[in-house]
């Protein structure tokens, strides 16, 4: 019988590859006979770790630890971001592949799940050097990504301009101009129309929903948000075109809060051109843990993962907790929220608009046919509505928690694939 443990990750309860961990086993009575296959969810497919050396503007020589995780491949070609961050780990990346299949089945697109990152802070490199890191750790991971087998795309402190430079290395080691290898890429590029702000209206396409269930009118309700990057700042300017109050807002920088509602477009202004939220004069800083203890309906954290610990999710006082971030939620804090009685929209649902726009451009980089932002923002909407509606239906007959349901729908496409296919050889 083999082991479920890895040797070369050591996951605590509550670190990434854990939480995962806990998610599945909370899916295995839902699953039937499917549940044979489960121990496929708790490995991931392909692990690669490289080195990222390159030539930096002092000339000397600097090395950068890289990853690429193909968790699952079994519904279609890996799909996943790549992370700049200099606290990235094995396992964390581990986690967010992982959870990258979940999310791509929950909304049933033909992809199962990748991820990326490289331990570096980008924000200490120049853009010659940062570039350089960029085309190294492409060339170092191009031996498994590709149009039709590990698609990647932009994530924490990466971005569209990342993305052409490894559309292009990608390119040229090819020796063809290959678009479809990256999404989130130039409009020029073959990137598409609606894809920098999907992730951010996915969520607000589920938080209204789940606010039409609740009973919870969107005007004048209040809303905190954790992270005020691509995700968090669109889905906090869409709650506001919606008659929200966007009361508080946490970034890297600190926290600021306005119990009158904060002015979404100044501060997505200062924000851009300062870099940060902190000093903006249409609002009060705090302490970034006084963020929990604001008065709010819908907190969305949009951030990084294991923020609502068991603590915070004691403290907050919302009623609707909307993931923007992936894995933004330990399982001890999940537990506590559902005895509170707060609704959780989880991450692999919640926060699945960019990556069915990245579907949207993969699909039309393959035809040159390129469509509308209107047909693209309808396109998206449905797919998300339908998904959102199959898995509270399953919450509802089985009388469990969104997160679990979310799993059951997802966990089931993928091991039912997995036994379709079959083991080769």
């Amino acid at each position: 019988m083999s082991s479920s443990t890895l040797s070369y990750v050591q996951p605590t309860a509550n670190s990434p590859w854990g939480t995962y961990l806990s998610q599945v086993d909370r899916v295995v009575p839902y699953l039937g006979e499917l549940a044979r296959w489960v121990e496929t969810l708790k490995r991931p497919k392909r692990a690669l770790i490289v080195d990222v050396p390159i030539e930096m503007d002092d000339g000397t020589i600097a090395h950068f630890e890289g990853y690429r995780v193909q968790h699952s491949l079994s519904r279609g070609p890996g799909k996943g971001g790549v992370r700049f961050h200099p606290d990235v780990t094995l396992e964390e990346v581990m986690a967010l592949s992982a959870w990258m299949t979940i999310k791509t089945a929950a909304v049933n697109l033909p992809y199962g799940g990748a991820k990326g990152g490289i331990r570096v802070d980008p924000k200490k490199l120049s853009l010659k050097e940062l570039e350089k890191v960029t085309r190294r750790y492409t060339s170092e991971i191009g031996i498994i990504i590709g149009p039709h087998s590990d698609i990647p795309a932009p994530d924490v402190n990466t971005n569209a301009q990342i993305m052409a430079w490894m559309m292009d290395t990608y390119s040229m080691n090819v020796g063809g101009t290959a678009t479809g290898v990256v999404t989130g890429k130039p409009l020029h590029l073959g990137g598409s129309l609606g894809r920098v702000k999907a992730t951010g209206r996915g969520v607000f396409v589920t938080g209204r929903e789940a606010a039409r269930r609740l009973g919870l009118d969107l005007k004048g309700a209040r809303v905190a948000v954790q992270g005020f990057g691509n995700v968090g700042s669109v889905a906090a300017e869409l709650f506001a075109e919606a008659g929200a109050k966007i009361v508080a807002v946490q970034d890297h920088t600190g926290t600021v809060i306005n119990d009158k509602g904060l002015d979404m477009a100044k501060l997505v202004e200062q924000s851009r051109k300062e870099g940060g939220i902190v000093g903006f004069k249409g609002g009060d800083t705090v302490s970034n843990e006084a963020f929990w203890d604001v008065a709010c309906d819908i907190l969305i954290p949009a951030a990084l993962e294991g923020q609502i610990t068991a603590e915070r999710a004691k403290q907050t006082k919302a009623k609707l907790v909307l993931e923007g971030a992936n894995g933004p939620t330990v399982p001890e804090a999940d537990d506590i929220l559902a005895d509170r009685g707060v609704l959780v929209v989880p991450d692999v649902i919640c926060n699945a608009g960019g990556v069915t726009v990245s579907y949207f451009e993969w699909v039309q980089d393959f035809s040159s046919f390129f469509w509308g932002e209107d047909e693209i923002n309808e396109r998206l909407d449905r797919i998300m509505m339908n998904a959102l509606n199959s898995i509270w239906d399953k919450a509802d007959h089985h009388k469990i928690s969104l997160r679990t349901a979310t799993y059951a729908v997802a966990c089931g496409r993928i091991l039912m694939a997995r036994q379709e296919r079959g083991l080769y050889p």
